[in-house]
């Protein structure tokens, strides 16, 4: 699975002690503007109750007959995204904003000194998300690729480092910073975009988000906490890994999650509610 799961009440009792109410501070006004001078476009605001497909591994599979695709922005072409579209789809463009890839074409554009821990994956490494100015342009630069290629929305993938070890004295105010960065980011390009994981930080960054992208909150038992986004008419699209169907898509109708069953890779196979 992309994501490691939320941190569960040490973390809760951080969050609740920091005060995360503060607003973008100054070090993100100090990032500089966005790169992007195209005029800017209608956001797709997915609701509630969407069903979907979520494929990270290889080409997109276009077999599944649901209305929205999130898959892997790197590896899908703007002819892929088409195809989709003349389907009748929208379609989420993955992107990782939390850690560097060894495989990715831009990974020399990442300096050596914001290059974390490694989290478990690969060839993968956290990021200091505090280093705002270095990492908003290339940030910008993958989001730029979504749009060229026509995707309608981002899933920007590992945000919630802090709860991690990243090998950088993250905070949840750092976090809080950077989330809303990258919010801004695909917005100021048209692009729609999911806040991925994070439950704890859900009440300062619904908001800032127009869905939400959520895996196994049923095993940990937090699926109500995606709630405000229902609640402001915005989709949660969970996924859930070794939880039988049985054990929570009475719960899903009820809270009204697009969820399904996905094997780990993230292939095209998939067992929807």
């Amino acid at each position: 699975m992309r994501e490691r799961a939320a941190v569960r009440v040490a973390l809760l009792t951080v969050l609740t002690a920091a005060a995360l109410t503060g607003c973008s501070g100054s070090a993100e006004r100090s990032a500089g503007p966005p790169a992007t001078t195209s005029p800017p476009r209608a956001v797709w605001k997915p609701r509630p109750g969407l069903a979907w497909q979520w494929q990270l591994d290889g080409r997109v599979d276009a077999s599944a007959d649901v209305p929205v695709y999130d898959i892997d922005g790197f590896e899908n072409s703007a002819a892929d995204v088409a195809r989709l579209h003349r389907a009748g789809k929208k379609v989420i463009c993955y992107v990782n904003v939390g850690a560097w890839e060894d495989f990715r074409p831009d990974r020399d554009a990442f300096p050596h000194s914001v290059l974390g821990e490694p989290n478990g994956w690969a060839g993968e490494r956290w990021l200091d998300i505090r280093r705002l100015a270095v990492l908003r342009p290339i940030m910008e630069r993958r989001f730029d690729m979504c749009r060229a290629k026509g995707f309608d929305a981002v899933e920007p993938d590992l945000v919630e480092g802090y709860g991690n070890d990243t090998g950088f004295p993250l905070t949840a105010r750092d976090q809080l910073r950077y989330n809303r960065m990258i919010a801004a980011i695909a917005h100021e390009r048209g692009l729609s975009v999911g806040l991925k994981n994070d439950l704890p930080q859900i009440p300062q960054l619904v908001d800032h988000f127009d869905f939400a992208v959520n895996e196994e909150c049923a095993q940990y038992d937090e699926c109500g906490e995606l709630s405000p986004f229902i609640a402001a008419g915005k989709a949660v699209f969970h996924v859930e890994y070794t939880e039988p169907r049985s054990r929570f898509c009475a719960e899903s109708r009820r809270l009204k999650l697009s969820s399904m069953l996905k094997e780990p890779e993230l292939g095209a196979w998939r067992r929807p509610c």
